[in-house]
């Protein structure tokens, strides 16, 4: 059974408290795992949720500011010192190619695993496979910083009133889903659209066109609220979201399940950024983050 859910390692944004690791999301995609934002204390925070380096696929870092990016050295050490034997790649912004340079080779270890890197240096598709098509958007932050975005493309419902209209069934069907047609019967008339699931990861920036881009008809939105509504000033100068502009950015792109994370250690209520996420219009499922839970994706529709 394919599974897709988000582990969410860490939701600390600068300074990492006793309860909030710096970040790290790792998001299960049927057989694949991405790992989003490795921050410092990821591989500790991957022991404690149960992840293991033999399940990371891909790793997919946001910027190069540390609360995003210092967990890398330890965590391409351990995949190398676990052997993973699969393909691992590594996306980031290509302007900090030193950055996960230094981090990569930070300490001397045995490399036994290739490493792909592909940078990111412009909006777009970064790689397409069975299950999804990953894509890149440039957010607005201080440092270059991009979200991703996971698409997994439509497919067909079958109906099975109009199967049993046509005369279709056992064998039959199966026929008509891999062929097209049986009998003079089109899959067309017999199915209907399955629109694929959709996965977006904005982390530092302001509100900007990257943002709705990469929200748009999500499922799931993992997003940073760093900010609350009352501290706006703050969060562009320093560009940054607030918990009200995360909230009705999944509004306006119709979001199914809002994740709010990545919280300044100034705040010490949480419930007050599902509340002002609310405020802002925000009315589907919504998750305020804490550290090593699970959040599985909206069942399709």
């Amino acid at each position: 059974m394919s599974v897709r859910e988000l582990v969410v390692l860490g939701t600390a944004s600068q300074v990492p408290t006793r309860h909030r690791n710096h970040n790290g999301y790792l998001l299960r995609w049927d057989g694949e795992g991405l790992l989003f934002d490795p921050g410092e204390g990821t591989q500790r925070q991957m022991l404690r949720a149960g992840v293991a380096a033999h399940d990371l696929h891909r790793i997919c870092v946001t910027h190069f500011h540390g609360d995003h990016s210092l967990g890398l050295a330890g965590v391409i050490q351990r995949i190398n010192l676990d052997r993973v034997p699969h393909e691992v790649t590594a996306h980031y912004p290509r302007s900090g190619q030193r950055f996960f340079d230094r981090l990569r080779y930070a300490t001397a270890y045995r490399e036994t695993v290739a490493l792909t890197e592909a940078p990111v240096d412009a909006d777009g598709v970064l790689a397409t496979g069975a299950s999804y098509t990953l894509e890149a958007r440039l957010l607005s932050h201080p440092v270059e910083s991009y979200g991703y975005r996971l698409v997994e493309p439509d497919g067909r419902r079958m109906l099975p009133a109009l199967l049993a209209e046509r005369g279709i069934r056992g064998p039959d069907v199966g026929r008509l889903q891999r062929e097209g047609s049986v009998g003079g019967v089109t899959l067309d008339e017999v199915s209907e659209v399955r629109r694929g699931q959709r996965f977006a990861f904005v982390m530092d920036t302001r509100l900007c066109d990257g943002v709705h881009a990469l929200a748009e008809g999500c499922d799931m939105l993992v997003i940073e609220s760093t900010f609350l509504d009352e501290d706006e000033r703050l969060a562009l100068d320093h560009g940054h979201l607030t918990a009200g502009q995360a909230g009705r950015a999944a509004a306006d792109a119709g979001v199914r399940h809002l994740v709010l994370t990545h919280f300044s250690q100034r705040y010490s209520e949480p419930a007050e950024f599902e509340r002002q996420a609310r405020a802002a219009g925000f009315d589907g499922e919504l998750t305020v983050a804490h550290d090593l839970i699970r959040v599985p994706l909206p069942k399709r529709g």
